[in-house]
């Protein structure tokens, strides 16, 4: 696991993906493509939610689109950034977003989630 961005944003690839989101109940995953300047213009409140209080029991990780077949499949017609938040291994939501409050809603929603069995 490689730490960049602050301490709480981890780069990753697709076996990592699937390792964090088994071994974490809640994973907020965001999917960036090179020269793409909302993914640039998203960075630091995707690191600064990392480092939020609320948001300690999520785990951020960073993958690029282009290196991951899972981010192409879940893409599709898509385009970077894409984030998936997931929790106790599956998918809850997965959607382009483009502005950091549309980023925040989607956090939130993860983090008032009540995993199954809790």
């Amino acid at each position: 696991m490689k730490e960049t961005d602050r301490q709480r944003v981890y780069d990753t690839n697709d076996e990592g993906l699937r390792r964090y989101t088994h071994e974490h109940m809640k994973v907020f995953a965001k999917f960036t493509s090179d020269n793409c300047a909302t993914c640039e213009l998203l960075a630091p409140p995707f690191a600064q939610f990392a480092d939020d209080e609320p948001y300690q029991t999520i785990l951020f990780l960073r993958l690029a689109s282009e290196e991951s077949p899972v981010a192409k499949k879940l893409m599709q017609q898509k385009v970077a950034p894409f984030f998936v938040s997931y929790c106790q291994g599956r998918i809850l939501e997965c959607d382009t977003l483009t502005t950091e409050a549309e980023v925040r809603a989607m956090l939130e929603r993860l983090r008032e989630w009540l995993p199954q069995n809790a």
